[in-house]
């Protein structure tokens, strides 16, 4: 199916002609004519499936085609977890309104408040904002929703793991009207309160769900490597970084101290390097990411600041330096690679550290992960036996018998292809809470 059998405007169609695109993504089929009836939407897929599109492409068709529902309200509000995902969307919004009368701002925070008043004051068609920031301008009336038209929450899941659901309930409550849409976007649909979110800001929405969270991706080849300690990681980087196939590499690590030493250690080896964590100000960063998104570096290293939201089609590589807490964020950290049909490589250095992390990912994507080996650099290291479990099972006669937890899987030199995901970065602004 071609997107002009969407019945698009022609100004969207020669946006997306512009930007490359032939046909719609399994999604941007599914989702897109649901919305253009009306219809309210759920959705959860994977990352890079085109989820962006999904929802601009529809809302920029009802804001050219219907009547405003109000002079002075903003017509569409766009949610987003974190400021580096909402300056994505808007990144990719800008190209859609460009030719058209349909203006766009961007109220994040980390950026002056005054200023953002007086970008408000000129009534932008569409608002893309993270909560916390569009409930204070709510609170100052600085702007009013009695006339959305449509809400869009992109990657709610995050923004209720971030403890936002206060302000996303204060934004429903100041756009309850019958005639508003509503689209919710998330990782995954298995939460509970995402199913709770959905129930109070949806209408009989349309579900799409392409693909699970632990469904292979074919176009991300995952490897995991054992490591002994700190100094065995280091070497197995500059042994990866030695890799003729880089074009550019995120790196992700647990500390800003690591963000900043391991940049460091890949401009010794011959590359432009760059380092993001939370201890940057927004403008730094802001700066960082345009720099590397430009190509003015290959290597970024950071914490979870980059994990999700990221669009980089050069990103040929991704190393977890360090696993991450949550399983969630493997899934996202690696979504940074293998985008828009692209090939990309993940490698994961696994320490004793980051055992009982590799646990949780091996439950999340409901396989057992094997290890491949660089000869060069064996690892003594090889997994975390706990004390074996011993349960009492009736067995014939009543007699009992035991049952010993399995042992994690060996090192071996068979290359792991697992799962990948979903799309969708954490700011550093609040704590993760995990999944009841």
């Amino acid at each position: 199916m071609p997107f002009k059998d969407l019945a698009l405007d022609p100004r969207l169609l020669r946006s997306i002609q512009h930007l490359g695109f032939d046909k719609p993504t399994e999604i941007q089929q599914e989702a897109i004519p649901a919305v253009m009836v009306g219809r309210d939407l759920i959705v959860s897929s994977q990352t890079g499936s085109g989820k962006t599109l999904a929802y601009l492409l529809p809302m920029m068709q009802r804001l050219l085609k219907s009547r405003a529902l109000s002079k002075q309200d903003a017509r569409a509000l766009i949610l987003a977890p974190t400021r580096e995902l909402a300056k994505q969307v808007y990144a990719q919004l800008r190209l859609l309104v460009s030719n058209t009368p349909v203006t766009a701002a961007l109220i994040v925070g980390g950026e002056n408040f005054n200023d953002q008043e007086k970008i408000l004051k000129r009534q932008p068609t569409i608002v893309v904002a993270t909560p916390g920031r569009f409930v204070d301008h709510l609170e100052h009336k600085t702007l009013f929703l009695q006339g959305l038209e449509m809400l869009i929450l992109d990657e709610a899941d995050r923004m209720l793991d971030l403890g936002f659901l206060p302000q996303l309930t204060v934004i429903n409550k100041a756009a309850d009207h019958r005639l508003r849409q509503t689209m919710l976007f998330s990782a995954t649909l298995d939460h509970a309160e995402v199913d709770n979110l959905a129930l109070a800001l949806l209408k009989n929405p349309y579900r799409v769900a392409i693909g699970a969270g632990y469904q292979q991706h074919q176009d991300i080849e995952q490897q995991f490597f054992l490591a002994d300690n700190l100094s065995h990681k280091e070497a197995l980087l500059s042994h990866f970084l030695q890799q003729p196939d880089i074009k550019q590499l995120i790196m992700f690590t647990a500390t800003r101290a690591d963000a900043e030493r391991l940049t460091s250690v890949c401009e010794a080896a011959g590359f432009t390097a760059v380092g993001l964590s939370g201890k940057l100000s927004q403008q730094q960063r802001n700066s960082v990411m345009q720099q590397f998104a430009t190509g003015k570096f290959q290597v970024l290293v950071t914490t979870d600041l980059a994990s999700r939201g990221l669009d980089l089609l050069q990103v040929s590589h991704v190393i977890n330096f360090d696993l991450p807490k949550h399983p969630e964020e493997y899934v996202h950290r690696i979504g940074r690679t293998g985008r828009a049909g692209a090939k990309g490589r993940a490698i994961s250095l696994v320490g004793p550290k980051d055992w009982p992390s590799l646990q949780n990912i091996e439950a999340f994507l409901r396989q057992a992960i094997e290890f491949s080996v660089v000869d060069a650099l064996p690892a003594r290291f090889s997994g975390i036996v706990a004390p074996l479990k011993h349960a009492k099972v009736a067995a014939k006669g009543g007699a009992a018998a035991t049952v010993a937890k399995p042992r994690p899987a060996k090192p071996g030199s068979a290359k792991t292809k697992a799962p990948v995901f979903f799309e969708g970065g954490d700011d550093g602004s609040g704590p993760v809470r995990r999944k009841k």
